[in-house]
C-alpha cells in the first residue's frame, strides 16, 4: 500500500517573505518570486505553476538532480542548501531537512487557537489517531495525520495542511532513533501529549526497551505548561514514563488509571465496555475486535477529556469509528474469513492479532511475516513468537514466511504444539500449502489472519490466496 504523502486540499498560502522569515533563507542573486506561493512540496513528480519545491538529500537521493525538471514542469521555486544552475528562483538554507521543520513550526505559530494532540507509543498509535479523528471530526475540522507521516519530514509536512479551519490537530509522532521525538514535539507544540506503552518496537535502533522509554518520553518536554500529560498506568514503564512528565495536569489510562474500562465482553469482530472517566462513566458499544483495543479506546478517551471534549461526543466518536486500512479489517469472502492485519506488525501486536483470531469461527490459520527492526534480539523475538501463537487455544494451524520463519519454528517445536506451525522461507512456497489447507477442510469455513511487518506485503499473498480457492 503506498500512502500519499499529498493532500487535495487548498492550502493555506505563503509569501515570499514569510518564507524567508521562516526559514532564515536567502534568495539566490536577489531574485525573489512574485506572487503567492500556493503549497511546499519535496515530491518533484507533482512540483507545478505556484509550487515551491524543497529538495531534501538523503543517504540514497539528491532531490537538487531534479530541480531543472521541476523548473521545466513550470514550478517557479525552488528551496535549496545550494544554488543549482537552473531557471528558477531559488531560496538558499542550511539545511533543506531543517528548513521543512522550520517551515512546519511557523505554520503551526500561524494558528495559536489550534488545539493540538500529540501521541506516540511501539503499537496502537494509527488506531488511537483514528478513533480521535472519529470523535474530533464530530465536533470541528481537524487534521489528522495521513499514514506513517510521523516521522521529522511527515510532521512538518502534515504541519503545512493546517488551514484557518482547522480547530484540533491529532499528530502520530513516530521514534526511529533518540532525539526524533525531541524534535517533532517541539515542532508541533501540544496541549495535551503522551505515551501508549513502551514495547519492542525498533529494539534495534534503541538497544533496549529502556532506550525506547527514553526516546519516547521526549514527547512530554514541549506540552504546553497549561496543558496535559498523558500516560499508560498499567506499563511496565509507568513510573519511568510519569517521572518524565512536566506539566501539572496528568491523566492516566488503562488498568488501574483515571480512565479505563471495566465489563469488557470482547465478540468475534467487536467488543461491548463500560468506559470509566471522572466525568463519568459511559457503556460503549466499540466497532473494533480484540481487547487491545479496548485499551486504544480508552487510551482515545483520556486524549479527547484532556482537551475538553465531552463523554457524550467521546462516546459517539468511539461507536462510529473505523478502523485504518490493514488494521484488522474483517473481508468475508466466499465462506471463508480473512483478516487482513497487513499494515504493520511488533510481537505485541502480533500475539494481540492471535488472540482476535482464536475468537472467530471455523478452522483459524495465522499467517505471519517477519517482523523487522529488532536488532541483535530479532532471532529470540521470533523464537518467542512461535512458541507462543500455537501455545493460543483455538488456533488450529500456523504458517510462518520469511527470513526468520526458521526461528519461529524452533519456537514452536519447543512445545507440544510444535506441529501446528509450517515455515517457508518465501511467499512462494507458502502459497500451495494455504491452498491446500482451504480444499482439504471443504465445506468448513475457515478463518485466515494476515500480519507481518510493512516491507513483507503480506496483503499480496492473501490476495493470492483469494484469487486461487
Amino acid at each position: 500500500m503506498h500512502t500519499s504523502t499529498t493532500s487535495t486540499a487548498v492550502l493555506e498560502p505563503w509569501t515570499a517573505e514569510q518564507l524567508v522569515q521562516a526559514t532564515q533563507g536567502h534568495w539566490h542573486n536577489a531574485k525573489a518570486p512574485q506572487g503567492a506561493v500556493k503549497r511546499i512540496l519535496t515530491d518533484s513528480r507533482h512540483a507545478e505553476s505556484g509550487d515551491a519545491f524543497l529538495a531534501l538529500k538523503g543517504e540514497r537521493f539528491d532531490a537538487h538532480d531534479f530541480i531543472a525538471q521541476v523548473a521545466a514542469s513550470g514550478c517557479e521555486i525552488a528551496i535549496v542548501s545550494h544554488p543549482v544552475d537552473a531557471d528558477i528562483c531559488q531560496l538558499v538554507v542550511a539545511d533543506t531537512r531543517l528548513a521543512l521543520g522550520h517551515l512546519g513550526a511557523y505554520r503551526r505559530a500561524q494558528h495559536p487557537q489550534l488545539k493540538v494532540i500529540a501521541l506516540t507509543g511501539s503499537s496502537g498509535k494509527t488506531t488511537v489517531k483514528e478513533m480521535l479523528g472519529s470523535i474530533l471530526s464530530r465536533i470541528a475540522p481537524a487534521l489528522i495525520t495521513r499514514g506513517n507521516l510521523n516521522n521529522d519530514l511527515g510532521v512538518p509536512m502534515m504541519l503545512l495542511e493546517l488551514r484557518r479551519e482547522h480547530q484540533y490537530a491529532v499528530m502520530e509522532l513516530g521514534a526511529s532513533h533518540v532525539g526524533e521525538i525531541d524534535y517533532t514535539s517541539n515542532l508541533v507544540q501540544p496541549d495535551v501529549a503522551g505515551i501508549l506503552n513502551v514495547g519492542t518496537a525498533h529494539l534495534g535502533e534503541f538497544g533496549g526497551r529502556e532506550g525506547i522509554c527514553r526516546a519516547k518520553s521526549e514527547i512530554y518536554a514541549h506540552v504546553a505548561k497549561t496543558g496535559v500529560s498523558i500516560v499508560p498506568a498499567a506499563d511496565d514503564f509507568a513510573d519511568a514514563i510519569r517521572s518524565a512528565v512536566q506539566t501539572e495536569q496528568l491523566l492516566s489510562f488503562g488498568p488501574g488509571g483515571d480512565v479505563y474500562a471495566a465489563d469488557i465482553q470482547l465478540q468475534p469482530q467487536s467488543a461491548v465496555f463500560t468506559l470509566h472517566t471522572p466525568a463519568g462513566a459511559r457503556r460503549i458499544s466499540l466497532p473494533f475486535a480484540g481487547g487491545h483495543n479496548v485499551q486504544n479506546a480508552a487510551a482515545a478517551a483520556a486524549f479527547a477529556l484532556a482537551i475538553g471534549i465531552g463523554l457524550d461526543d467521546i462516546a459517539a466518536g468511539l461507536e462510529n469509528a473505523a478502523g485504518a486500512k490493514g488494521r484488522l479489517n474483517f473481508i468475508q469472502y466466499q465462506q471463508h474469513l480473512f483478516i487482513d492485519d497487513t499494515y504493520n506488525a511488533n510481537p505485541a501486536s502480533m500475539r494481540a492479532a492471535a488472540e482476535v483470531l482464536a475468537q472467530q469461527d471455523g478452522i483459524r490459520v495465522m499467517v505471519i511475516g517477519d517482523i523487522g527492526e529488532l536488532g541483535a534480539s530479532a532471532a529470540q523475538q521470533h523464537y518467542m513468537l512461535g512458541r507462543d501463537l500455537v501455545s493460543v487455544k483455538g488456533i488450529n494451524f500456523v504458517v510462518a514466511v520469511g527470513g526468520f520463519a526458521p526461528a519461529v519454528q524452533e519456537g514452536a517445536r519447543s512445545t507440544q504444539y510444535g506441529k501446528k506451525l509450517q515455515a517457508f522461507l518465501t511467499q512462494e512456497q507458502a502459497l500451495p500449502l494455504l491452498i491446500s489447507l482451504a480444499e482439504t477442510h471443504q465445506p468448513q469455513s475457515m478463518s485466515f489472519l494476515f500480519k507481518g511487518s510493512r516491507f513483507t506485503h503480506m496483503e499480496t499473498l492473501m490476495a493470492d490466496l483469494m484469487e486461487k480457492i
